[in-house]
């Protein structure tokens, strides 16, 4: 049974059914059916190329859809009607890439907003809850918008879209190139804007961020949407989350295309191989799991004062702690280790083969170009006609 039939409102704020929309002999949306409650927020997901955005076009009046689709706005229908007639109905769209007038101020961009017929009279309450729910755009009304960065910009497009008093406000993509602490800012605002009684339809590529506020989901592909879900299921759905969350953490191991961080492997695997170097390694790696770096450095530092092969003194007012014999021969084993990678290195020779590599020698020492600083001469003609300096 789909969710829809259960949750679904007696009047819908917004309903659509039937809507396709064609370029030529491509189908871009195919029949789809959804609708949206009032202070509800819905996200679309969906691969690049599945239909979202022109979805949202359509429904803004900018795209039109083939004859036999149904919109309509609190029953009101909308179907075709241009895009300033969809505005009036209460219908805004915050578009992919936010398309705000960078070379106006803030304020400008935002009253710009309100030029509807259902906004103009509230044109100031609305300017303040605009700045009530984005503060920075108060501080900076002065500022032109392009100057700003790409979250105050994002800002800016949306409390543009909420001057127009909207009942259904729509964002494409309203993460699209803010850093992951925007991003959450961006997504704080779009839920305060639900709270307040608009529904909010969401495209959005950051499926857990949307999933994380909306009240339902659907998803696109091929044009096509799947029945509306719960998202709180929809985050514990194992195919979604392969195909737009990464993948569960049980089974990101086995999802193709993810790769796993490589265990770091300590510096004595690069020793000759054998049997007693896999067995010095696997020793190695025992023993530095349980004793403090602390006492590895002061081990090292005292092998560094005394030769090999004699007894460990301990110097100073303060001895450093020694390290089990067991521990000691471990260490020799990591230290000749690094020896050989080091020795290698400096001749240039490859780990694996010993062969000379060409592009891995001491590179020549840099060169060095002095510049001084340009003297100026001037002369001057004397009483007599010749040039003299001065």
């Amino acid at each position: 049974m789909a969710f829809d039939s259960l949750a679904k409102a007696a009047t819908p704020l917004l309903e659509v059914s039937n809507l396709s929309v064609a370029f030529g002999k491509h189908t871009a949306v195919d029949a789809v059916n959804f609708y949206l409650a009032a202070g509800e927020v819905v996200v679309i997901l969906g691969a690049n190329g599945a239909g979202k955005s022109t979805l949202l076009k359509s429904l803004g009046g900018m795209v039109q859809p083939h004859p036999g689709a149904q919109v309509s706005v609190q029953g009101n229908g909308i179907t075709g009607v241009p895009a300033h007639l969809v505005v009036e109905a209460g219908v805004a769209l915050v578009p992919e890439g936010r398309g705000i007038f960078g070379e106006l101020s803030v304020r400008e961009n935002l009253l710009l907003g309100g030029f509807a017929k259902r906004a103009r009279e509230e044109l100031e309450q609305n300017l303040g809850q605009v700045f009530s729910l984005f503060p920075r755009l108060q501080e900076r009304q002065a500022q032109i918008a392009r100057t700003m960065s790409g979250g105050e910009q994002q800002m800016v497009a949306i409390g543009r879209a909420l001057m127009s008093k909207p009942k259904v406000l729509m964002l494409d993509e309203p993460s699209l190139g803010l850093s992951p602490i925007l991003s959450k800012e961006v997504f704080r605002a779009i839920a305060r804007v639900a709270q307040s009684g608009v529904g909010v339809l969401l495209v959005e590529q950051n499926a857990r961020l949307s999933l994380a506020i909306a009240d339902r989901g659907y998803v696109m592909e091929n044009g096509r949407m799947s029945a509306g879900q719960p998202a709180a299921a929809m985050l514990q759905d194992s195919g979604l989350q392969r195909s737009y969350l990464g993948g569960t953490k049980q089974s990101q191991e086995t999802v193709p295309g993810i790769s796993q961080p490589k265990a770091s492997t300590p510096l004595a695997t690069a020793a000759p191989r054998g049997q007693a170097a896999d067995d010095a390694v696997a020793a190695a790696r025992r023993v530095v799991a349980d004793i403090p770096l602390a006492r590895w450095v002061a081990e090292a530092t005292q092998r560094a004062q005394v030769p090999s092969g004699h007894a460990m003194a301990e110097r100073g007012p303060h001895p450093a702690p020694r390290v089990a014999t067991t521990d000691s021969q471990t260490l020799d084993t990591v230290c000749q280790s690094i020896e050989a990678i080091s020795q290698r290195a400096r001749v240039g020779t490859s780990l694996d083969t010993g062969r000379a590599e060409p592009h891995a020698s001491v590179a020549a020492a840099p060169r060095v170009e002095v510049w001084r600083r340009a003297e100026v001469e001037v002369y001057k003609r004397n009483s007599t006609g010749q040039m003299v300096k001065e």
